[in-house]
């Protein structure tokens, strides 16, 4: 147990130390994903037309499910797997990863095969028009045949990290990057597959991290390992993963509407630049998200900490692991911020070369992230709930951003302002949730301080 990388150590070394350790390469995965998203759509947009990033934009409420489903299980057993290491009950950390193992199987295989049953009828609700159908479907045929690939990779992978191996888990999420990034081009415009090929490229290097994660689990010398012997299949464990997977399961479904609502306003009220309006939310969203997942990896490396001391009843420990990653948190989206309103022509040019396009995606830049800053600190506030085994919270303040607040503005702003009002509607439910995520954290730190007051031990080592 006293090995460097035992997780051991999260209980002990320097908290900002360990957020470097576990954060940083969360954060380098976490970008290498969204980069290859974003060639992704680069290389559909120059490869295939505009009209192919209108159809990839409608296949994203969908992938906000298929990721629903996965982080469902994902989040909610890597969360409770530092908690049994925190707690020094390295036999139910085992079971955790054989009860997860099942689940993501499961999970793929019910979500895949019930979404392909009805695929054209679920894209059509989702804002898919005849001229964008086409790309949509073939986009996701390939994606959701891949998908016991994708949940076993990115279940296990959020499993890795936690149980204390963030490099190797930065290292599959590499692996698969590099794959896709070499492969998407070659089956875009060498073997002209178009937007299927970008899916393939996808599942193919997904297939390659998902090698490297069977064999770490595998391996009797990683610190938790699969067991024969150990439960597979045990309801208790099985509810807590849920219960604590609750939160971002409902946070991608949220997306999910969200998106929806999103897509429709913008075919409503754009006239006959729908298509465009949509394909320009999907550069929009993509650039977006790539600031989110940067600070996502900064929860990832927070999460392990956070869940071990929070079992360990190192609470001060806890609460300087916040105290960094809002900082860091805001830092992020506040780049994300100054960037994209000072270079909004050059981002959209890097998608497309269509003048329309870039255009009313320059208009939806500077609108929506006018509040960004703050949307890094609501993520890490929500994320932190999760990680210490408070749900209900954290899928409250999921609520609050994505649906409670959005949906309304999204209703009645573009009868106003028109497609404006769609990209104010983003914009004012961040500043929103962001004061409720800080009121309801204060609220709880009080709570939780006289909590902790008699059970904190005297060591905390900072």
């Amino acid at each position: 147990m006293a090995k460097t990388d035992s997780p051991l150590t999260l209980g002990t070394k320097s908290v900002s130390k360990l957020l470097v350790q576990y954060s940083v390469p969360a954060i380098i995965a976490s970008v290498a994903t969204s980069l290859y998203n974003i060639v992704d759509s680069i290389f559909i947009g120059r490869g295939v037309g505009p009209m192919a990033i209108s159809g990839l934009a409608i296949t994203f409420p969908l992938m906000n499910l298929v990721v629903a489903f996965c982080t469902l299980i994902a989040v909610g057993g890597a969360t409770i797997s530092s908690i049994f290491i925190g707690q020094k009950n390295e036999s139910r950390a085992t079971d955790v990863v054989n009860n997860l193992m099942v689940l993501c199987l499961i999970h793929s295989v019910i979500f895949g095969g019930l979404t392909l049953l009805f695929l054209d009828d679920i894209l059509y609700f989702f804002g898919a028009t005849s001229e964008t159908i086409k790309y949509a479907r073939e986009f996701m045929v390939i994606i959701l045949y891949g998908t016991p690939i994708s949940y076993v990779f990115i279940g296990l992978n959020n499993l890795m990290r936690a149980t204390g191996y963030p490099k190797k888990a930065m290292i599959s999420a590499l692996l698969s990057v590099a794959v896709n990034v070499v492969l998407a081009p070659i089956f875009i415009f060498t073997f002209k597959w178009g937007i299927a090929g970008a899916a393939l490229a996808t599942i193919c290097g997904q297939f390659a991290a998902f090698i490297w994660v069977l064999i770490h689990f595998m391996s009797k010398s990683s610190f938790i390992h699969f067991k024969r012997d150990n439960r597979w299949f045990t309801p208790s464990i099985i509810k807590r993963i849920y219960s604590i997977g609750l939160s971002p399961f409902l946070m991608n479904v949220c997306a999910c509407v969200v998106v929806v609502f999103i897509n429709k306003a913008l075919l409503d009220y754009a006239g006959s630049d729908g298509n465009l309006a949509v394909g320009a939310y999907g550069i929009v969203n993509r650039t977006t998200m790539f600031f989110i997942m940067v600070v996502f990896g900064v929860t990832q490396g927070m999460q392990p900490i956070l869940g071990f001391n929070y079992g360990a009843n190192k609470w001060e420990r806890v609460k300087r692991t916040l105290r960094i990653g809002i900082i860091a948190g805001v830092s992020i989206t506040t780049l994300g911020f100054i960037l994209t309103e000072s270079f909004p022509d050059t981002i959209s040019s890097l998608f497309t070369t269509d003048p329309t396009l870039i255009e009313i995606a320059r208009n939806g830049f500077r609108i929506y992230f006018i509040c960004y800053p703050v949307v890094g600190c609501q993520i890490v506030i929500q994320n932190f709930f999760q990680s210490i085994g408070k749900p209900q919270i954290s899928i409250f303040l999921s609520l609050t951003r994505q649906l409670l607040f959005l949906i309304p503005f999204l209703i009645i702003l573009p009868r106003i302002y028109g497609t404006d009002g769609v990209w104010a509607s983003m914009t004012g439910s961040d500043l929103i949730a962001f004061i409720v995520a800080v009121v309801t954290l204060l609220i709880m730190l009080r709570k939780l301080n006289k909590r902790f007051a008699d059970a904190t031990p005297i060591n905390q080592n900072p």
